[in-house]
């Protein structure tokens, strides 16, 4: 199987560790277990104590009965059976495409976005049409577009709501319209929605489960609620048939979960409220303090995002968005992501999601970095 350089996750594996300053994290500021524990309120001695006693079996194969009510509670009327844990987001959505997809298949993948749901389906053999958004509608799609692409043989639409690496927010407007257009002739949705739960003004955006029958929700610990490092995420379809292919295919590549990852995602997911609010909170008061940023830079410009924590940065100066990360990081300690990993040139990733303290001190390295490079040109 031939399969294009998975860029955003090289570049993490290759700079991450050289960063002082790490604003291309795209988590939420990342919670250790003692931070959790206080947060949701639990005694930690007891809770630790209770994790000691754990006996260390592969659990529920399709995924323990607490962390599935917890998933279940950030949907409308998702049940437990039409949910499975996954290692991380990034397996949920693996797990969906390699169930799905043959050689031969026709996708439509949203575009820029998260590169898994492209990639993939194009090393399986399938067709893959690009649905581009642009930056003067936002970075939204156009239903018109994806009209034009959908035909009767297109099996499968990947879209990311909220968007990485955009920050751009789906209405349930146009959700229903895609969901029309793909029942027009039977596929299915994929809805990556890693960033669920942090649109900015407090709603909680729509999932494609709770608009479409042959809806696919992938979600994850990772972004909203600060716990990547658990690798816990979740499927949910209301499509029976899918959830039979996923559990077919389960024994060959997942079988379970860690069952301590799977006890602490339960916790932090029944205590969603709080850490939801915690995360918003930070996002909200952070993409003011970028926002302020970008009114004094006259070489920057952004979209302001609606939701997640990450947008694109579009800066002015005449070197590659992979030079200007590298010479920054160099230069600075400030780590940035090329808009290049997302087939945007001229732009760079920003995580505004770290702490208060390292955004600041970030965005000022930024500032005098590109004088420097202002002055040079």
């Amino acid at each position: 199987m031939n399969i294009e350089k998975f860029e955003i996750e090289q570049w993490m594996n290759d700079y991450e560790d050289r960063a002082q300053y790490n604003i291309a994290e795209s988590c939420a500021d990342i919670l250790s277990l003692e931070e959790l524990l206080e947060i949701v309120g639990e005694d930690k001695a007891a809770y630790m104590e209770g994790l000691l006693s754990m006996k260390l079996t592969y659990g529920s194969i399709p995924g323990g009965e607490e962390l599935k009510e917890g998933i279940c509670r950030l949907y409308k009327d998702i049940r437990k059976e039409e949910v499975l844990s996954t290692h991380g987001g990034i397996g949920g959505n693996n797990s969906v495409l390699f169930s799905l997809l043959e050689e031969g298949d026709e996708v439509v993948a949203l575009y820029p976005t998260y590169q898994q749901l492209y990639s993939v389906p194009e090393s399986i053999g399938a067709k893959v049409k690009y649905l581009k958004t642009k930056k003067e509608d936002n970075f939204l799609p156009r239903v018109e577009e994806l009209k034009k692409l959908i035909t009767n043989k297109t099996k499968l639409i990947c879209i990311n709501n909220p968007n990485n690496p955009t920050g751009a927010l789906i209405s349930e407007a146009t959700l229903r319209e895609i969901a029309s257009e793909a029942g027009r002739v039977g596929a299915y949705i994929l809805c990556d929605e890693a960033y669920r739960g942090l649109s900015h003004d407090g709603s909680y955006a729509y999932s494609i489960v709770d608009i479409y029958e042959k809806g696919i929700s992938t979600g994850s610990m990772s972004k909203v609620f600060s716990l990547p490092g658990l690798r816990i995420g979740w499927i949910a379809t209301k499509a029976k048939e899918v959830i039979d292919k996923l559990l077919e295919r389960r024994d060959y590549d997942i079988i379970s979960c860690s069952m301590i990852d799977e006890a602490i995602a339960a916790l932090a997911l029944k205590n969603a409220d709080k850490l939801i609010k915690r995360n918003l909170t930070l996002v909200n008061r952070n993409i003011e303090v970028l926002d302020r940023w970008i009114s004094r830079e006259e070489h920057f410009s952004y979209i302001k995002p609606k939701a997640s924590t990450v947008t694109l940065l579009f800066y002015d100066f005449p070197i590659s968005s992979k030079e200007f990360s590298l010479r920054l990081l160099e230069k600075t300690g400030v780590f940035l992501t090329p808009g290049s990993c997302f087939g945007v040139e001229g732009s760079l990733r920003i995580g505004y999601a770290a702490s208060i303290e390292v955004l600041e001190k970030a965005l000022e390295l930024l500032s005098q970095f590109s004088k420097k490079l202002s002055r040079a040109a």
